[in-house]
């Protein structure tokens, strides 16, 4: 006989024992389609501007669409390393100290990506190359 452990308000929302649900499962997956999407248009881009002059290169790249395309690939990116590296932290770091260090470290390394990124591309936008 199965015991039934699941309120119906757990059951709709999908809440499991570490009371996220599935919005960390949907997390991943969002973002890993958006990086097959954008990092598709990445490797497009760069096999098109293989052998251009750099300066040609440089405002191709400074163009607002091409920038905001490069933007939305970084962040999704940093996003997505971010709930990996995450995952194995709690899959195979144990300890009442190491794993939330480890945790609070790979936030600050994904943040920190994901903000050398957005620099670099946004001086290269706005002329600073």
């Amino acid at each position: 006989m199965a015991f039934a452990r699941e309120t119906p308000l757990k059951k709709v929302l999908g809440l499991g024992s570490a009371h996220e649900g599935t919005s960390h499962f949907w997390r991943q997956r969002v973002t890993g389609l958006a990086n097959l999407v954008l990092t598709t248009c990445f490797v497009i881009l760069v096999v098109t501007l293989v052998g251009r002059p750099y300066p040609e290169v440089v405002s191709l790249l400074a163009s607002p669409f091409i920038a905001l395309v490069l933007l939305l690939m970084m962040v999704s990116i940093a996003i997505h390393m971010r709930i990996g590296m995450q995952v194995v932290i709690e899959d195979y770091f144990h300890g009442p100290a190491l794993r939330p260090i480890l945790l609070i470290l790979n936030t600050f390394f994904a943040f920190g990506v994901a903000a050398v990124s957005i620099f670099a591309i946004l001086k290269l936008a706005f002329g600073g190359a």
